[in-house]
């Protein structure tokens, strides 16, 4: 009995927790056309909730991300184009609301970053490979064997 209590307790923390992800989109946004209501997804699962910075507009519940996802159907409703709707949202709030950066000449350094990174950690595993090499090993010589031998002998 306490296997299928523990697991009925299992299910429901995952069923809780699982609706605690669902998307932020309140009923009262969604527009009526369902093409239309496609487009707002795509273009606001693009934009980032300037509140909360690691989520989308779509999953964020703050104000400031509702406000944002009506201003992206209200564009879409005036008939604006996806890359028109994004260029407005872009114009207004920079372009740090983009979930995608860019690739642009003022943006290059954030692409290349990671490659650089991975560049420098290679050629720095691959200079510590080449030191930690160890010498070959070279035997007495004549001398070396001798002073052992007297000393063997003194004891």
């Amino acid at each position: 009995m306490s296997a299928a209590r523990t697991l009925r307790g299992l299910l429901l923390a995952g069923l809780v927790l699982g609706a605690g992800a669902a998307q932020a989109v309140q009923p009262d946004e969604v527009l009526k056309d369902p093409a239309m209501e496609h487009r707002a997804r795509e273009i606001s699962s693009g934009l980032r909730c300037l509140v909360c910075q690691n989520q989308s507009i779509d999953d964020s519940d703050a104000p400031l991300a509702k406000d944002l996802r009506l201003i992206v159907r209200e564009r879409l409703k005036a008939g604006d184009s996806n890359q028109g709707v994004e260029d407005y949202v872009v114009n207004r709030y920079g372009e740090f609301v983009l979930l995608r950066p860019v690739l642009a000449l003022h943006t290059v350094l954030l692409w290349l970053t990671p490659l650089l990174a991975v560049l420098l950690g290679g050629f720095g595993i691959w200079r510590l490979s080449r030191r930690a090499a160890p010498a070959p090993e070279r035997g007495l010589s004549a001398s070396e064997q001798a002073d052992v031998a007297a000393l063997l002998r003194r004891e």
